[in-house]
């Protein structure tokens, strides 16, 4: 009992879900009420499924404090838990205007959705776009989903574009960015709630650590390597 204590202590709720906890809460806690005074075996299950669905709901909004111990000079860190969905080359025309390295990565219902600054250093520029609720899986949903923007200019000078994307079940995205902040990789972005994907673009010299369908964990798992400012006019990277 002791080390189940311990860990329950350790579980800490995102501010975006305690709201939403506590209304659903009551409601299949009134639920279960009236149908156990209708029916003992209806009561039984009501509260065997609402139980787990409560307990899945209470899992997705999970908000675990994480501490980056590698090297953080030139670090990429993964935005979210997830799994590496896209790593290629392509054209961002929304801010950056150029060829970048695009690296992806989906989250499924089961994982944390709190979102990370993936590199240190300080926000230039937030948009949030209107749009579509396609499945985040798709290319298309990285310019046609509804979808938040933000870069963050590293202390070397290399803006790096981070894209929040809605998919089919998320729909609404949180983000806490704001231009002048200071960016730190163990610090919060935002959040998106129920099913989503983080798009990352980075510079073509980049160094990339990571591979498709690779796993990530947020503010820990190291994706790429920034390599100096001054290479990135003469290098491209390698995918």
């Amino acid at each position: 009992m002791a080390k189940l204590h311990k860990k329950l202590k350790r579980v800490k709720i995102h501010r975006e879900g305690t709201d939403i906890l506590v209304v659903t809460f009551v409601l299949l806690l009134i639920l279960n009420v009236l149908i156990w005074s209708l029916s003992t075996p209806w009561g039984i299950a009501t509260s065997i499924i609402t139980g787990i669905f409560y307990l899945l709901l209470v899992n997705f909004f999970r908000s675990p404090k994480r501490h980056f111990t590698g090297n953080e000079e030139n670090v990429v860190v993964s935005s979210v838990d997830g799994t590496v969905v896209a790593l290629e080359e392509v054209y961002e025309p929304e801010y950056l205007k150029r060829n970048c390295i695009q690296l992806s990565v989906f989250m499924t219902l089961f994982d944390v959705h709190a979102n990370w600054f993936p590199v240190n250093g300080e926000v230039i520029y937030t948009a949030h776009h209107h749009g579509r609720f396609m499945s985040a899986w798709l290319p298309k949903s990285s310019t046609e989903n509804e979808r938040s923007t933000i870069v963050i200019r590293t202390d070397d000078g290399q803006e790096i574009l981070v894209r929040q994307i809605a998919g089919a079940m998320a729909r609404r995205i949180v983000t806490y960015a704001e231009p002048g902040m200071e960016a730190n990789i163990e610090d919060h972005m935002g959040f998106i709630k129920f099913g989503s994907r983080v798009d990352i673009f980075l510079p073509l010299n980049t160094e990339i650590l990571t591979q498709l369908k690779q796993k990530t964990i947020g503010g820990i798992t190291e994706i790429a390597r920034l390599r100096p400012e001054s290479e990135a006019n003469n290098k491209e990277g390698e995918i």
